[in-house]
């Protein structure tokens, strides 16, 4: 059921995506017989998932990582162009305001990573935390599943990296330091703009720039080594930020970048005009009609290899744009490469993780 396009305060999204999948729209119907939008005010539901595995593979050559886990399913950050979006469909949801409305909240997925780790057929290898919804989103904050993960990850000296745009990760910096030292983990910020006005409706629900630097520096001096993603960049939107958004990421202690150009996948594309249409209609022909470039004519790309840099001058641009910057702020770009020859499955019964 679309709602009328309008921006809902505090939500990235002002639309609700038909289902794919589902045959059949969920609605109110008025007495007389007139069909009214959803409700677009409704607080944030969260629903108890207990799914039989945790750790996903991985199987693209765009991405630094073969396993990941999401302890979240749909994120209430709301951003207006989550690539993630369309997985809600999956679970029989909406990828507009269903996203950042209704939470899946796993809360079996530390049991369900040491049944992992565990298991004969293990063979160590980096895990990813995040790679479809934010970890650190505010959920979190009450139900700890993260920080569990990481617990669970520094008792079998298991190697694990952390996306995330949110500084609630600070609170978890005494586990990642134990882990970084040992060479377990590193972090990756994402860092999308430094206009806060832009933030604020682009990722309502997420920590400000100024937040972000503040944690970059902090995990780096708890000793986890930070990597800045700028992602996505957006073509008329934030593009021209970008020599900015690097030398204050390199000023704050990260230690390397990377970012990627917007694709609007499925119905994130629905999702994306519409708030660009709702914030920025001067541009949103001209930013459109850019991304498209970047993608062979349509606004998404689902080509390994091609998805995540665009084609075309506009890509060359950004990509040559991005090296020199990068070289200039960054001159020994690399993130140490995670230890996988310390695993160790601790003794049954006593990783004492889930007390309290």
């Amino acid at each position: 059921m679309a709602l009328d396009g309008n921006p809902v305060k505090g939500r990235g999204s002002g639309v609700q995506p038909a289902n794919r999948f589902l045959r059949a729209e969920q609605g109110i119907v008025h007495w007389e017989g007139i069909d009214e939008p959803l409700e677009d005010a409704r607080p944030t539901r969260y629903l108890i998932e207990e799914p039989r595995t945790i750790v996903n593979r991985v199987n693209s050559p765009d991405l630094p990582f073969v396993y990941s886990m999401n302890p979240y399913q749909g994120c209430e950050h709301g951003c207006a162009y989550c690539y993630a979006r369309p997985t809600h469909e999956y679970w029989g949801y909406s990828a507009g305001l269903d996203f950042e409305q209704v939470i899946l909240v796993k809360r079996n997925a530390p049991e369900l990573l040491e049944r992992q780790l565990r298991h004969r057929k293990w063979e160590a290898a980096p895990i990813s935390i995040s790679g479809g919804t934010d970890p650190y989103q505010p959920i979190e904050r009450k139900e700890r599943i993260t920080r569990s993960l990481l617990e669970v990850a520094l008792a079998f000296r298991q190697p694990v990296s952390v996306i995330t745009k949110n500084a609630l990760v600070l609170r978890d910096a005494d586990l990642l330091g134990e882990l970084a030292a040992l060479g377990l983990a590193q972090v990756a910020i994402s860092l999308t703009t430094l206009d806060e006005e832009l933030r604020r409706v682009l990722e309502p629900r997420t920590s400000t720039a100024a937040n972000r630097l503040r944690t970059i520096r902090s995990l780096t001096d708890a000793g986890v080594p930070v990597m800045v993603m700028v992602a996505p960049i957006i073509p008329a939107l934030n593009e021209h930020e970008l020599p900015d958004l690097l030398e204050a990421a390199a000023a704050a202690g990260a230690l390397t970048a990377g970012y990627t150009v917007l694709r609007a996948n499925g119905a994130v594309a629905q999702v994306f005009e519409t708030w660009l249409r709702a914030h920025f209609p001067d541009r949103a022909r001209k930013i459109l009609a850019q991304t498209s470039a970047l993608h062979g004519g349509q606004i998404s790309d689902h080509l390994a290899g091609r998805r995540m840099r665009g084609e075309g001058a506009f890509a060359q641009n950004v990509n040559r744009l991005f090296t020199v910057l990068r070289n200039r702020h960054f001159p020994h770009a690399a993130a140490p490469a995670l230890r996988c020859d310390l695993f160790r499955p601790p003794p049954q019964g006593q990783l004492g993780l889930f007390d309290g």
